[in-house]
């Protein structure tokens, strides 16, 4: 399932045109802009997916896929998953009111302690779960209550480390199910902006190969150019099948269903290794000016780099794929991988 053909397309340009007029009139980068968060928000699109009785817009994981897409393919930092997608929906699961706050989300250590926060300076508010009497709680907690060293990521993204005295802070219950889910969440939302960032950097590359000459011809008639295009276009191509199996396989089970972890476990193993053939691909084919700070490849190569880092290492979720299919065994692989019970005949 395409998650762009779930999608009505007026919304989807309206979107593409947000982003695009933003990029148009202001310099790349990675602070929390208030002045695109207050147009988001008069569209309706800061709390896209919250319930409309809460103030959200009601939409679906697939319209929330296209706003992270759109923004990403125009080189625009928006924390709208973090304040949506994480905080927003905890928030409702928890049972806590909702304002009009800058929100993101972290989840404590058994110290008070939660490190690479996303935008956690440049919020207003941090969504925080802690561990208490084997019990996880949820806070809505301002900013000023808390104690933030700021840092970044390797593409200049605002993260903090968050230090909380919980002993102060007043939780809602929720289940450890829930918190799982965040992290599952969280883990989505990266390889779907990963995609995004890998779809840019074809495009770059495609037009670079195309217009650049080398010898007297295009390099894209260089069968060496053409290889690493080609290497782009595959590796891309697969993370984003992976990374919409997993989407569409959430939504469907209301993020349920018994096979969304595996599912989201390859969708971010495939994200994390192609963003390491793309990168290294790109910067071969656009040579000495895509190290530049004037050309635009770095503000997709940088970025799919940090975010394969985030809610779990490649790593992480190569380890996780490996451990379920020794579980599966090798009688069971199969029904592993396509999610379906295999007819066996005795």
């Amino acid at each position: 399932m395409n998650a762009h053909t779930a999608v009505d397309q007026d919304l989807v340009g309206m979107m593409d045109a947000v982003f695009a007029r933003h990029r148009e009139e202001h310099e790349p980068g990675a602070e929390w802009d208030r002045s695109l968060w207050a147009r988001l928000g008069e569209l309706g699109l800061t709390r896209l997916t919250g319930r409309e009785e809460s103030g959200g817009s009601g939409a679906t994981w697939f319209e929330a896929a296209e706003l992270l897409r759109a923004a990403v393919s125009h080189g625009v930092r928006a924390p709208v998953a973090e304040h949506d997608l994480l905080a927003g929906w905890l928030l409702d699961v928890a049972g806590l009111p909702v304002d009009d706050s800058r929100r993101t989300v972290c989840v404590l250590d058994d110290k008070g302690v939660a490190r690479d926060v996303p935008w956690a300076a440049e919020a207003d508010r941090i969504v925080v779960v802690w561990r208490s009497d084997d019990r996880y709680l949820v806070g809505d907690v301002a900013v000023a209550d808390l104690r933030i060293v700021n840092g970044a990521n390797l593409a200049g993204e605002p993260r903090g480390t968050v230090s909380a005295d919980v002993g102060a802070v007043t939780g809602s219950h929720v289940s450890g199910t829930i918190v799982e889910q965040l992290h599952l969440r969280g883990a989505l939302v990266r390889a779907l902006q990963i995609c995004a960032a890998l779809d840019a950097i074809l495009e770059l590359s495609i037009t670079h190969a195309t217009d650049r000459t080398q010898f007297g011809r295009p390099l894209a008639k260089f069968q060496a150019v053409q290889n690493l295009v080609a290497d782009i276009a595959g590796e891309a191509a697969l993370a984003r099948a992976a990374t919409e199996a997993a989407l569409a396989d959430a939504v469907r089970t209301d993020w349920s269903g018994t096979n969304v972890e595996f599912l989201v476990a390859v969708a971010r193993s495939c994200a994390g290794h192609a963003a390491s053939v793309v990168v290294r691909n790109a910067h071969q084919i656009h040579g000495a000016i895509g190290t530049t700070q004037e050309h635009r490849l770095h503000e997709y190569t940088k970025p799919a780099l940090a975010w394969r880092s985030e809610y779990g290492s490649t790593h992480f979720w190569d380890d996780k794929l490996t451990r379920a299919a020794i579980a599966a065994g090798r009688d069971n692989l199969w029904d592993l991988v396509t999610g379906l019970p295999t007819e066996r005949t005795t």
